[in-house]
């Protein structure tokens, strides 16, 4: 398992979080979304997913990841 801290903009509430974690709970992996700091914890298979695409389905719902 990988882990990677990320830096997004334009989290600001529950509704940010449910959708992040959604969305990684979709690829395969977990994520943890923190409001306070504006990050996204991801744990991950890297054999499985890329970073690439766990970034590309934090953009889908609307955020950007920096």
């Amino acid at each position: 398992m990988k882990n990677v801290t990320l830096k997004v903009e334009g989290m600001s509430c529950a509704h940010c979080v449910n959708s992040i974690e959604g969305a990684m709970k979709d690829l395969g992996a977990k994520g943890k979304v923190d409001l306070s700091n504006g990050t996204v914890t991801v744990d991950y298979d890297e054999a499985s997913i890329t970073l690439d695409a766990i970034k590309e389905a934090i953009e889908e719902q609307g955020y950007t990841v920096v």
